[in-house]
C-alpha cells in the first residue's frame, strides 16, 4: 500500500514536519521518564488509528527495553497492573488530550490534578507539547494513508 502524500518532500508540508520533529525531540529531552513517553505515544496511536506510529513507537519501546507484556497492555491501561500510578496518570492526560473534543470542558481538572501529583509543571508541559505533537504527526499519517511495517528503530536520527 503506498500512502497518498510524501510530505516530507514537499516545501511547505516538508517544513512543518521538521519543526513538528525538533518539537518532538525537545520533548525527548526533557525529564520525563523515556518509558512514559513511549507508552503515551503508543496510546495516542492506538486511539487515532494510526498504524504507521503504532508500529514506530512499539518498536522503539521494545528496542529501549521495555517489556512486551506492558506493550500489550497499554490499550487496557485502567485494567493492567503492570503501569506506576505516574504512568497511569500520564496515559489518561494522554487519552483526555486527543479525545479533546468528546469533553466538553477539554480535560477534566481530575484528570489533570492527577497528573500535576506525578509531574512538576515543566514535566507537564512537556508531556501536553508530546500529546499534542503525536496528535499531529498521527493526523498527518492516517490522512496521507501512511503503511504500518517498515518502521526500523533509530531511522529518524
Amino acid at each position: 500500500m503506498d500512502h497518498r502524500l510524501d510530505f516530507a518532500s514537499s516545501p511547505v508540508s516538508g517544513s512543518a514536519l521538521k519543526h513538528l520533529a525538533a518539537a518532538g525531540r525537545t520533548v525527548a529531552e526533557s525529564t520525563v521518564p523515556a518509558a512514559t513517553l513511549e507508552l503515551a505515544a503508543l496510546r495516542i496511536s492506538q486511539i487515532n488509528g494510526c498504524g504507521y506510529c503504532v508500529d514506530m513507537h512499539t518498536k522503539n519501546a521494545v528496542h529501549a527495553g521495555e517489556d512486551q507484556q506492558r506493550l500489550n497492555l497499554v490499550a487496557v491501561w485502567r485494567e493492567a497492573t503492570v503501569f506506576t500510578d505516574a504512568e497511569r496518570a500520564a496515559l489518561a492526560l494522554a487519552e483526555q488530550g486527543t479525545r479533546i473534543a468528546d469533553a466538553a470542558g477539554g480535560v477534566p481538572d481530575e484528570v489533570w490534578a492527577d497528573a500535576a501529583k506525578h509531574y512538576d509543571e515543566t514535566q507537564l508541559g512537556a508531556l501536553v507539547t508530546a500529546i499534542a505533537v503525536l496528535n499531529a504527526f498521527n493526523r498527518l499519517n492516517v490522512m496521507t494513508q501512511r503503511p504500518a511495517g517498515d518502521y526500523q528503530p533509530g531511522q529518524f536520527g
